[in-house]
């Protein structure tokens, strides 16, 4: 698994032989990342990774620049990867909280983030309540965007705030936001 672009590309990701998750595919997560450079002003964005299993997804967006980077993973194998990935890479504004994401979600009294992703095990009975729990709450900043990394069978079309879903291959990522814009 390498990172795609940025300070840090072609860089390779420390990964347990032990890891337990699907990580997103490098092509799926080019594609996100690709809707995602004309939106995000990398410079000025937090970014909270829910479900971070590897860390990739907040190790691309501190290559890409952005200021801080947090994550949340309940595994704590997997949350020890990451720290192991955070020092390879040298990210000094990261951090990750070994924790439940609901419980996290619910717990939350920080200032919020700019950009938060998620990307749950597809078979999580509560995926659908994510949304929810991350627009309605104060995760995501005013001028925000989360995006939700999801099976096929889950529609957001009619949920407040949806702006777009986007495919690549089996993998499908709905944009959420209060001011965001997608290009289609």
């Amino acid at each position: 698994m390498r990172i795609i672009s940025g300070m840090y590309k072609g860089r390779s990701l420390l990964v347990s032989p032990k890891f337990k998750g699907r990580p997103t595919t490098d092509f799926a997560r080019e594609g996100l990342f690709n809707v995602l450079q004309n939106q995000v002003d990398w410079d000025n964005t937090a970014v909270l990774d829910l479900f971070a299993g590897t860390g990739a997804f907040g190790i691309e967006c501190a290559s890409r620049g952005c200021t801080s980077v947090q994550a949340v993973e309940k595994e704590y194998l997997h949350a020890d990867w990451i720290r192991r990935n955070y020092r390879h890479f040298e990210m000094a504004k990261a951090e990750v909280f070994q924790n439940d994401v609901f419980k996290f979600l619910q717990q939350y009294g920080g200032d919020g983030f700019d950009l938060v992703f998620a990307d749950p095990p597809f078979d999580l009975p509560e995926l659908d309540r994510l949304p929810a729990l991350v627009m309605e709450g104060r995760i995501l900043r005013n001028d925000g965007v989360f995006v939700l990394e999801h099976p096929k069978q889950f529609q957001f079309d009619d949920f407040p705030g949806f702006v777009k879903m986007k495919r690549y291959a089996n993998v499908h990522f709905s944009f959420f936001a209060r001011a965001f814009q997608v290009e289609h």
